[in-house]
């Protein structure tokens, strides 16, 4: 039986926390969100100890304990910052109740220290490669322009060494799409296990999208290719997208809100408290309110959050009609209005995730019972 949904409350279960707003160390040309300085003014961008603790009271007054940190680059606010952030969730937290950190970094402004304190806390770091040096440097340069590859990679050893559980986090731009093999082989030889492919399109004006963008075309047959490697190693390396299908199979809710019914199961809060419906809606819009101003849990009861989880799962004839829409709902939201279009519409990677599942779905099941003979339980 179906569970009865309720489209009128949105729980949220995480929070998407901006530390140091769109500020960072890096120039890299694809990065959306360092063009968020605008929105806010000023030239650095710093999340206050008064907010800060406004933040963890609040929020973990509501029961949410799963707090994700990211920018820009989080690290710039110094590993001072994060330890008060752990005092601060002990002082506020129940007893008896598990709290998650996780951290995504570019991973050039770590060390030994941070590495230890990851470990000490179970903090999980996503740490962004796009791939082999001449691939992950071509568009993640630093202020002087040098590429980072050595820097992510030596920061990569020393959490290994220290036991720090981190996963990477791959954009796939118009350069590193068009090897996915590379791509593949690079990770498995360094035994990175866990991946996630975030594909990249921005606007460029006048209806095109940006020169490091990729095609739908593109990103598919890249999905196609990784998914074939992925299955020579299975059940080995997790990949999101793909472990997304699995859990569906099983009836399960997939672990990314992309291929979810709805939105609306975390808010951004960024440096200066203002509260948002989603890390790429982050636009005067979608600005639910601000918490030195109104309770979090004031803002996030708000009717526009409720308009825009909503929003989702209102799809037109070419969504309603598809045979993929169970798997996918329609995709990002970002997706479908990147060029200017309506919620409404189709996704920009429509045709990526078709030519997926046409090549993938009907292999699901037979991995599926795969992991139920190995005895397996997939969460």
């Amino acid at each position: 039986m179906t569970p009865a949904r309720c489209y009128n409350l949105v729980v949220i279960n995480s929070l998407l926390v901006k530390p140091a707003g769109p500020d960072c160390n890096l120039r890299c040309n694809y990065c959306f969100y360092r063009q968020k300085t605008g929105l806010f003014g000023g030239k650095q961008h710093r999340m206050s100890e008064r907010l800060l603790e406004a933040l963890i009271s609040q929020s973990m007054a509501m029961g949410v304990t799963a707090f994700s940190w990211q920018g820009g680059e989080p690290a710039l606010m110094g590993l001072n910052f994060f330890k008060r952030v752990v005092e601060l969730q002990i002082r506020y937290g129940v007893l008896g109740t598990s709290v998650a950190n996780a951290f995504q970094t570019n991973g050039t402004l770590l060390n030994a220290e941070w590495a230890r304190f990851f470990a000490e806390y179970n903090f999980l770091v996503g740490l962004s490669i796009d791939g082999p040096a001449g691939m992950h440097d071509y568009y993640r340069k630093d202020v002087s322009g040098r590429g980072t590859h050595k820097r992510v990679m030596d920061l990569a050893k020393l959490l290994r060494d220290n036991g720090v559980e981190f996963n990477v986090l791959v954009l796939i731009n118009d350069v590193n799409v068009k090897e996915p093999d590379a791509v593949w082989d690079f990770f498995k030889s360094n035994e990175f296990m866990f991946l996630q492919f975030v594909p990249c399109v921005e606007p460029g004006g006048k209806g095109v999208t940006a020169s490091f963008s990729i095609t739908p075309e593109a990103f598919g047959e890249f999905l196609v290719a990784m998914f074939d490697r992925w299955i020579e190693d299975f059940p080995n390396v997790s990949v999101r997208d793909f472990d997304d299908m699995l859990a569906r199979e099983l009836g399960l809710f997939p672990g990314t809100c992309t291929v979810s019914e709805r939105c609306g199961s975390y808010v951004v809060v960024e440096h200066n408290g203002d509260v948002f419906a989603c890390d790429f809606f982050v636009t005067a819009k979608w600005r639910l309110g601000n918490m030195l101003h109104t309770p979090l849990a004031e803002i996030v009861a708000s009717h526009r959050l409720r308009e825009f989880a909503r929003a989702k799962s209102i799809h037109g004839k070419v969504c309603l009609t598809c045979e993929y829409l169970s798997w996918c709902h329609g995709g990002c939201q970002k997706h479908r209005v990147v060029l200017g279009g309506e919620l409404t519409d189709p996704s920009y990677f429509c045709k990526s995730y078709k030519m997926l599942f046409e090549h993938a779905l009907p292999k699901i099941p037979e991995l599926v019972q795969r992991l139920r003979s190995m005895g397996c339980v997939y969460v």
